[in-house]
């Protein structure tokens, strides 16, 4: 017998659902509100939640990451009487077992409930045999259940040589989840080559990544193995693939299909044994739909996809990210390790950070340089535009702006999206402009400190029409 849980503010559905339930034989409890809900789902075990979306004290939605976060880690259904289309693929996304409708019919909602009581049985029985090992996580910090659910993914890819696809915005850490896939592989004596794609000269791509021969092309002096031979029992990472040159698509296409490829100038196909891992931060169906990129490759990167969270999404590692990288630019300055005033970490936790982990470590190693001989460490420390950014952000707005004529209060608030993309733009910028700064305008070395490609870099700078001097 199996124990449900029914999280739903309708307290005729929850009779409803409580009898259909005990029909087939499992226990339930009900709560009205979320809040009710989720002490319950902590105090207790439960296999099952049904959850509602629209509660009275919030979104159901919002809880997905908290069941999923409990030890139990119950499957959710989430049961709503207003479908939507980007609501179930959010649930989706969002670790739910099903979306479905109150208007669905009673052998629809109990094969949803028989399927996910299934699935659990054999998730908890394959845990019990499944060896358990330490994952290799090499700067990989946090421990939010975000981050914990991508590192769960990484270890089920580690254990077969399916091609892996890792998404998400710049600096999220994509070529460090590549890495751990690949260290936790049966590959991991192997080597990790990494491939990016945005620095690949289009007159020299094909003998970058599939060798040459001798004499194949002036300045050939002798034969020289590509990437992809070089990634032989290894991994081979293909970072930012979305750049990747359209007529080398459909060769490399080829070369994942079939392992086999001729170096330039060559007469005979050579092999690579090779596992692929591909990452992106842009959005490759929509390059398909503009016919930037291949379909047929992508069906062929896509075969497990691990979507990297940005950094805003996942606070409660932010602590733990300052404590770790302090303590290690402390150690490589030789200096006194650092202590944090609630204020500095408060301050941390309220910016965006859009440039994610990669401008959050990039920050700390220029607060630690210019706070050297300070033992606490404040918001003054701090770049400009981190606090200039949150500071306007607790400022109350203007009453006036919100009143009408006839002194009624309105909301004059833009859409979350077009905010959230104007403040991620204006923080791009100041990045920006302060990277150059620290790097006294010198493009290598902003390179180095931001972790950036130079070619990346000049197409930022070239989109915030921000001049380079050297």
């Amino acid at each position: 017998m199996a124990k449900i849980l029914i999280i739903d503010d309708d307290s005729l559905m929850c009779d409803t659902m409580t009898r259909l339930i005990g029909r087939i034989g499992h226990e339930t409890l009900c709560a009205n509100t979320l809040r009710e809900g989720m002490a319950l789902a902590t105090a207790q075990s439960f296999d099952v939640v049904f959850l509602d979306v629209r509660m009275p004290d919030g979104n159901g939605l919002d809880l997905l990451p908290k069941l999923e976060a409990i030890p139990a880690s119950p499957e959710v259904i989430i049961m709503t009487g207003f479908g939507d289309a980007n609501g179930a693929e959010l649930a989706i996304k969002s670790g739910a077992w099903d979306y479905i409708e109150k208007s669905s019919s009673v052998k629809e909602i109990t094969l949803s409930l028989e399927r996910a009581l299934q699935y659990r049985q054999q998730k908890t029985a394959g845990a019990k045999i499944r060896p358990v090992a330490a994952l290799k996580r090499s700067q990989i910090i946090g421990n939010s259940p975000k981050l914990n659910a991508c590192l769960d993914l990484v270890a089920q890819a580690a254990g077969s040589d399916v091609n892996v696809f890792i998404t998400g915005e710049t600096g999220t850490g994509k070529e460090l989840f590549a890495r751990a896939v690949h260290d936790n592989s049966q590959r991991a004596r192997g080597n990790f080559v990494v491939v990016d794609c945005t620095a690949l000269p289009e007159t020299l791509v094909e003998s970058l990544l599939f060798g040459h021969e001798k004499g194949s092309f002036t300045g050939a002096e002798k034969a020289r193995d590509g990437l992809v031979r070089q990634a032989h029992c290894g991994t081979l990472f293909l970072d930012e693939v979305g750049e990747l040159p359209l007529l080398m698509q459909k060769a490399f296409l080829r070369v994942l299909q079939e392992h086999r490829f001729r170096p330039l100038g060559g007469n005979r196909e050579i092999e690579s044994d090779f596992r692929l891992v591909a990452a992106t931060n842009r959005n490759l169906d929509q390059m398909v739909e503009r016919g930037q990129f291949r379909e047929d490759l992508l069906f062929r990167l896509r075969s497990y996809v691990i979507e990297l969270p940005p950094l805003r999404e996942r606070p409660e590692d932010i602590q733990e990210l300052a404590r770790y990288y302090a303590d290690r630019f402390s150690e490589r300055y030789g200096i006194a390790p650092k202590g944090f005033s609630p204020e500095f970490i408060k301050t941390l936790l309220a910016y965006s950070w859009p440039g994610n982990v990669r401008e959050f470590v990039h920050t700390l190693e220029r607060v630690l340089a210019a706070a050297r001989f300070e033992p606490t460490l404040f918001p003054k420390h701090l770049p400009t535009n981190i606090r200039v950014e949150v500071t306007r952000a607790t400022v109350d707005r203007d009453p006036s702006a919100d009143m009408t004529l006839n002194g009624d209060a309105v909301q004059a608030l833009p859409k979350l999206t077009d905010y959230r993309e104007a403040v991620y733009h204006e923080a791009e910028k100041n990045y920006l402009c302060d990277l150059l700064e620290l790097a006294d305008q010198s493009i290598p070395e902003a390179c180095r400190i931001s972790g950036l490609s130079q070619s990346r870099l000049y197409a930022l700078l070239k989109k915030h029409e921000i001049p380079r001097s050297r």
